[in-house]
C-alpha cells in the first residue's frame, strides 16, 4: 500500500511552489489589481477573464465556474492527478525530498501512473538524443544536416534516434525499473511474439511536450526506404498523450506566445525547428492531426483573446493544404484573435524555405498579410464559373452561408461587402441582406446561443467587487439565493474578504462575532470554518496557514470554492484601512443588534398579555441593553464593539 506523504512536506511543497508559477505554463496571466493577476479560465470556455490567482495567498479562484483552491488544487484538476501524484510532481520541481508514512518508500510502485508514465518518456528521450550519436544514426544526423539543422539545432529541440533492433529502448527502461504493463500503456513499447518489442525503430524522433514541460509523447520519421510503416508514426492516444490537445513546440513558444500576443500554426516538426531558427519563436505545430477545437482552447489561454493577438496558419499550396486552410477557418469564429494565412512561393514550406533563400524569408513569410476568411472564400468563390449568372449565383450561396456563422454583426457586414467584390456583384446591400437572411434562419434553428463574446462582442463582466447581482442558492445550502444588491450580503460578504484576506484589520473583533450575525447561509458556512480554523487571528503570523486551514475546514467543495473566491476577490472600497475594515464590522454587528432587537419585540408582541412578568421584565431589559449597545455602535462606530 502507497504510504502517506508526511503533512509537514507537503505544506513544504504548497509553501515552495509558487501558484502564479505554475499556472503560467498553462495560461497568459496579466495584472488583475489589487496583487491579483487574471487570465482565461482553463476549466471553461470563456471570451473574458474571469480566472484569478493570488500569489499572496497561494490561491486561485474562477468567478465563472467557481472552481479555486490553491497549487495543488489547481494541478489535480488541470493533469487530472491524484493528491499523492500532484504533491510529487511539485516537490520534484521544487528539489523537495517527500517523506512517507505508513511503511516505505517504493518509487516503482508507489508514483502515480501520470508521474510513471511522464518519467518512462523522459527517460527514453535521454535514451533516443544519445542514440543519434552513434554510428547507426549516421543516417538520421544526414537527413537533418540536407535540412539545415547541426548539432545545436538537435540538442536544442532534443531530437533523437531509435535503434533499429527490436527492443533496445524496452530493455533499457525495464533496467530503469519499469513494468512490462507501463511500456505497454506509454506507448514506447507493444506486444510482440515474445513480450514487449520497441514501437519505434530505427526513426528519427522529436519529443513531444505538453504546455507545462513534460514529455508526453513522440514524433517518428521514417529514414530508410525497407520500412514499411507510415513517413510519419506518432505515440498512440495513452493516459498522458492525446493528439489533439498536444501541440508541439509549444513549451519552447508558450512565453513568446504571450509575450507577443501571436502564434504561428505550421505542419511539422522540420517546419517548427525551421522557424525557430530563422527567430519566429511563437511557431509549433499538430501532432499528426487536424487543427481543432482543443488546439484553439490552449492558444487562447495563451494570447489573452485581446483584439491585437494574431494567429498565422502556414499550410502548403497543395489541395491538402489548402483543405487544412478551410477547416481551421471553420473554427476562426473561436479566436478573439485575427486569423491570417501564409502560403510560400512555389508551395513551399518554412523548412524547405529557409533552406532555399534563408531566416530572412521565413520571417517574412509569416508576416500577417492575406485574412484567413478572405483565403476561404476566394477558394469557394474559385470553383465556380462568375462569367455565368448561374455560377455567379452558386458561389455566392455557398460563401455566404460561411459568411454568415461571423457572430459579430459589423464584421460579418463589412466581409460580406468584400464576398460581393470577389463574385462580382454589383448590388452589396443584395449581398449583405442574403448573408444577414442565412443568419437570422442559422439562430432561429436554435443553432445561436447570442454573441459569445468574439471579435468586437461585449466583454462579460470581471468580478470587480464581487459576483453577479443575483445568484442561485449554492449546493449544501438551505436558505435563500445571495443578493448582492442588498446591503447586508454585500457587507457580510466584504467582512469576509476582509478576515480572509486582510485579517490584520479585523482581528481580533471578527473573532468574537458569532455565526448567527451572517444572514446568507453561504457566508454562515464560511465564517463556520473560519472559526474551526482557530479564527482570524490566525492569520496575523502565517497568512498561508491560516487559509490553509479555513480551506481544510471546509466541508464540501462547494464551500471550498467559495472561500477561495472571497479570499481572492477585489474589494469593493478604494481604500481598504482601518476605517474601511471598522464600518464593516459595525454594519454587520449593528443589523445583527437590530434583528434581535425585533425578534424579541416579535415575541412579546405575539405573547401580549400571556407573558409572565419576570419574563417580561428579562424581555425588556435586554431590548434596553440592545438599543444602548447600536446607539453606541452608531454613535462611536469600531470603537464601541
Amino acid at each position: 500500500m502507497a504510504g502517506r506523504i508526511n503533512d509537514d512536506d507537503v505544506k513544504a511543497v504548497r509553501d515552495a511552489v509558487p501558484i502564479d508559477a505554475v499556472v503560467s505554463e498553462y495560461l497568459q496571466l496579466r495584472n488583475a489589481g489589487g496583487g491579483n493577476l487574471k487570465g482565461l479560465c482553463p476549466f471553461h470556455d470563456e471570451k473574458s477573464p474571469s480566472f484569478q490567482v493570488s500569489p499572496g495567498k497561494g490561491l486561485f479562484h474562477c468567478f465563472g465556474c467557481q472552481e479555486g483552491g490553491d497549487t495543488i488544487a489547481f494541478v489535480m484538476k488541470i493533469d487530472h492527478l491524484s493528491f499523492s501524484e500532484t504533491v510529487e510532481r511539485l516537490a520534484a520541481k521544487a528539489g523537495i525530498t517527500l517523506r512517507y508514512e505508513e511503511g516505505g518508500y517504493n518509487p516503482s510502485h508507489q508514483r502515480g501512473e501520470r508521474i510513471r508514465l511522464i518519467e518512462a518518456h523522459q527517460a527514453a528521450a535521454e535514451f533516443y538524443v544519445r542514440a543519434l550519436e552513434s554510428p547507426e544514426a549516421e543516417i538520421g544526423r544526414k537527413f537533418l544536416a540536407e535540412r539545415g539543422f547541426d548539432q545545436d539545432a538537435a540538442t536544442h529541440f532534443r531530437v533523437g534516434y531509435s535503434p533499429a533492433g527490436w527492443d533496445h529502448l524496452t530493455r533499457y527502461l525495464r533496467g530503469k525499473g519499469f513494468s512490462d504493463k507501463e511500456l505497454i500503456t506509454s506507448g514506447l513499447s507493444q506486444d510482440g511474439r515474445r513480450g514487449p518489442i520497441d514501437r519505434f525503430r530505427g526513426r528519427l524522433m522529436w519529443p513531444i511536450s505538453d504546455t507545462a514541460g513534460d514529455v508526453v509523447g513522440f514524433g517518428a520519421r521514417k529514414l530508410r526506404d525497407d520500412d514499411n510503416g507510415p513517413k510519419y508514426l506518432n505515440t498512440p492516444e495513452t493516459p498522458i498523450y492525446k493528439k489533439s490537445q498536444v501541440l508541439y513546440g509549444i513549451d519552447l513558444a508558450k512565453k513568446d506566445i504571450a509575450k507577443a500576443s501571436r502564434a504561428v500554426v505550421v505542419e511539422g516538426y522540420t517546419d517548427v525547428m525551421a522557424c525557430h531558427l530563422a527567430g519566429v519563436t511563437t511557431a509549433i505545430a499538430t501532432c499528426g492531426t487536424a487543427f481543432g477545437n482543443d488546439h484553439i482552447k490552449i492558444l487562447r489561454r495563451l494570447l489573452m483573446d485581446n483584439g491585437s493577438a494574431r494567429v498565422i496558419f502556414t499550410f502548403d499550396g497543395d489541395s491538402a493544404g489548402q483543405k487544412a486552410a478551410l477547416r481551421a477557418f471553420e473554427d476562426d469564429q473561436k479566436f478573439a484573435a485575427e486569423t491570417y494565412i501564409a502560403i510560400a512561393p512555389d508551395g513551399m514550406d518554412p523548412c524547405d524555405l529557409r533552406l532555399a533563400k534563408g531566416d530572412d524569408s521565413v520571417r517574412d513569410l509569416v508576416e500577417p498579410r492575406t485574412p484567413l476568411f478572405e483565403f476561404a472564400l476566394r477558394q469557394i468563390v474559385g470553383r465556380y464559373d462568375l462569367e455565368t449568372p448561374a455560377g455567379r449565383a452558386a458561389a455566392l450561396d455557398e460563401a455566404a452561408a460561411v459568411v454568415a456563422k461571423i457572430k459579430t454583426s459589423s464584421v460579418q457586414r463589412e466581409v460580406a461587402v468584400q464576398l460581393a467584390g470577389l463574385v462580382g456583384i454589383l448590388d452589396q446591400e443584395f449581398v449583405v441582406h442574403r448573408v444577414a437572411q442565412l443568419a437570422r434562419w442559422a439562430r432561429d434553428k436554435g443553432g445561436d446561443q447570442g454573441d459569445r463574446g468574439g471579435r468586437g462582442g461585449p466583454q462579460g463582466r470581471g468580478p470587480r467587487g464581487g459576483a453577479p447581482q443575483q445568484t442561485a442558492p449554492a449546493p449544501g445550502f438551505s436558505g435563500p439565493a445571495l443578493n448582492l444588491r442588498s446591503p447586508a450580503h454585500r457587507t457580510e460578504r466584504e467582512l469576509l474578504k476582509l478576515a480572509l484576506q486582510k485579517p490584520a484589520l479585523v482581528s481580533p473583533a471578527f473573532d468574537a462575532y458569532g455565526v448567527d450575525e451572517f444572514t446568507a447561509p453561504p457566508y454562515a458556512a464560511v465564517r463556520r470554518c473560519i472559526e474551526e480554523a482557530g479564527g482570524a487571528e490566525q492569520g496575523l503570523t502565517d497568512d498561508r496557514a491560516y487559509l490553509g486551514a479555513v480551506l481544510d475546514a471546509a466541508p464540501d467543495n462547494t464551500v471550498r470554492n467559495l472561500v477561495t473566491e472571497l479570499a481572492v476577490e477585489v474589494f469593493r472600497g478604494k481604500s481598504i484601512d482601518e476605517t474601511y475594515a471598522g464600518m464593516h464590522l459595525v454594519h454587520v454587528r449593528l443589523r445583527a443588534v437590530d434583528r434581535r432587537i425585533n425578534d424579541v419585540q416579535g415575541s412579546l408582541a405575539r405573547l401580549g398579555s400571556n407573558v409572565a412578568p419576570q419574563d417580561l421584565a428579562a424581555a425588556q431589559n435586554e431590548v434596553w441593553v440592545l438599543q444602548q449597545y447600536a446607539q453606541s455602535l452608531r454613535a462611536h462606530g469600531a470603537a464601541a464593539l
